[in-house]
């Protein structure tokens, strides 16, 4: 068995081996990087500003995996033996409570990179699932094989720890959010930022809204009713219309 192999088992990724470059077993959607495949790598942030040298070395180490919506990628709790970066599709990242509630902490777009901080303490765990919310094709690199690229590039090394920064950012602001304000600010908030993201024309069920919001759906309803009647927002055919942006971005604020 060949090292790449080895690596691939060692991850619980099993396979039959082909050749370098081709997709190993269509079933699980492995494929080794091949080099017309090193521009979309480049189009992630984290690589962007490599030399071409460095970058090749970075194809030489990644795995090339797809998933279906909906499909688990990562579990809490499990044994951290990999770092993921989003090439194309979207990945909701989330904890779950004792009682089955879901916390969900991010939903990542194409080109940015989960579970990279837990491969640098040896034996850690993931923090948090994700799954596929649509379908998604990621860049895997096995946990040896990334720390041994920060060690040999500083200009990764400084790329990863400004990520490391952005994630802080993000999820402080989420502590604040649960912390110190109420559900209908929560809501309120939420509302304006899939506004403006144009978002809001999506169906959002009460319960994935709940899960954004750590919060159930039944508090999510009322909270809805009480902003419709208030004149802040107008329902229709499962769509929110926001009506008055200057009051829900008051009860933002509380």
């Amino acid at each position: 068995m060949t090292p790449a192999l080895s690596k691939l088992h060692s991850a619980g990724l099993t396979c039959q081996h082909k050749a370098l470059g081709v997709v190993i077993d269509s079933s699980i959607g492995i494929t080794f990087i091949m080099a017309s495949d090193i521009e979309r790598l480049r189009k992630i942030p984290i690589f962007a500003s490599l030399s071409e040298a460095n970058l090749q070395d970075v194809a030489r180490i990644a795995i090339l995996r797809t998933f279906l919506a909906g499909e688990l990628i990562i579990l809490e709790g499990d044994s951290s033996t990999a770092a993921y970066f989003i090439s194309s599709g979207h990945v909701q990242i989330f904890r779950m409570s004792p009682g089955g509630r879901e916390q969900v902490l991010v939903n990542l777009r194409p080109g940015e990179a989960f579970n990279t901080v837990p491969l640098f303490e040896r034996g850690s765990h993931n923090p948090a699932s994700a799954r596929a919310l649509d379908q998604v094709e990621i860049f895997v690199f096995l946990r040896d094989d990334f720390l041994r690229l920060m060690h040999t590039s500083t200009d990764l090394a400084m790329t990863v720890l400004k990520d490391f920064a952005d994630k802080l950012t993000r999820l402080t602001t989420l502590v604040e959010q649960l912390s110190l304000h109420s559900i209908r600010g929560r809501l309120a908030r939420f509302l304006i930022e899939q506004a403006d993201q144009g978002h809001l024309a999506r169906h959002w069920t009460q319960d994935e809204i709940a899960n954004q919001l750590g919060t159930v759906r039944d508090v999510v309803g009322r909270t809805l009713r009480a902003f419709t009647e208030s004149g802040y927002i107008r329902r229709s055919r499962n769509r929110i219309i926001l009506l008055d942006r200057a009051g829900l971005e008051n009860e933002a604020q509380q």
